[in-house]
C-alpha cells in the first residue's frame, strides 16, 4: 500500500469512493433522493475543483494499492482559531476497513499538517449516527469537544454531529 498526495489523475477514483462511502454510511442524515441520485456527479465536480492544482490551503492524501484508490483523507488548513486544521474527509473502501488504512491516512495527514503548520491542531466532525467512526476516532485519541447540528448537507438536510479534536496531531503518528 502506498500513501501519496492526490493528483488530478485521481479525481474519478476519489469521487467514486466518496460517493460509495456516502451511500453506505450517510443514509438517514443525507436525503435519500440525493443518495439515490447521481452522487458521483456531485462528488466529481467537487474533486475536480479540489485536485485541479496544488494548493497552499488544503491537501489530499490517497491510499493506493497499486490497482485502485482504497482510501483518502482531505485536510483544510487554518479552519478554526483554536482547533486548527479540518480533516474534512476520511473515507476508506468497505473492503479495506479494519486493515489499518484509515489509521495510516490519519497519520500521513498529521505528518503533512506538521510539515505545513507546525503546532496546528486537527479536528473533524462525525455524524452522531456514525458510531463506528466515533469508536475509530476514540481509539486514536480524539477528544470529543462539541456536539452541534451539521449541515446543510449536499442534497439538503441537517443532522447532529460530534466534533473530535487532536491538539497535538503527532498523537496520530505510529498508531495501529
Amino acid at each position: 500500500m502506498r500513501f501519496r498526495a492526490a493528483t488530478e489523475h485521481d479525481v474519478e477514483a476519489v469521487a467514486a469512493l466518496h460517493a460509495d462511502s456516502w451511500r453506505r454510511t450517510y443514509r438517514g442524515a443525507y436525503s435519500d433522493a440525493f443518495l439515490d441520485g447521481d452522487v458521483f456527479a456531485d462528488r466529481l465536480t467537487v474533486w475536480s475543483a479540489r485536485l485541479a492544482q496544488p494548493s497552499n490551503d488544503h491537501f489530499t492524501i490517497v491510499a493506493d494499492d497499486g490497482d485502485s484508490i482504497v482510501g483518502f483523507a482531505h485536510t483544510i488548513l487554518d479552519q478554526h482559531p483554536e482547533l486548527g486544521a479540518l480533516l474534512e474527509n476520511l473515507h476508506v473502501s468497505s473492503a479495506e476497513k479494519g486493515r489499518g488504512v484509515g489509521t495510516r491516512l490519519m497519520g500521513e495527514s498529521a505528518r503533512e499538517l506538521a510539515a505545513r503548520r507546525l503546532g496546528s491542531g486537527l479536528f473533524l466532525t462525525v455524524l452522531e449516527q456514525n458510531t463506528a467512526a466515533q469508536a475509530f476516532y476514540d481509539a486514536r485519541g480524539g477528544a470529543r469537544v462539541a456536539r452541534r447540528i451539521g449541515g446543510p448537507f449536499p442534497g439538503g438536510g441537517t443532522a447532529p454531529v460530534f466534533v473530535y479534536a487532536w491538539s497535538t496531531p503527532a498523537q496520530l503518528l505510529g498508531r495501529d
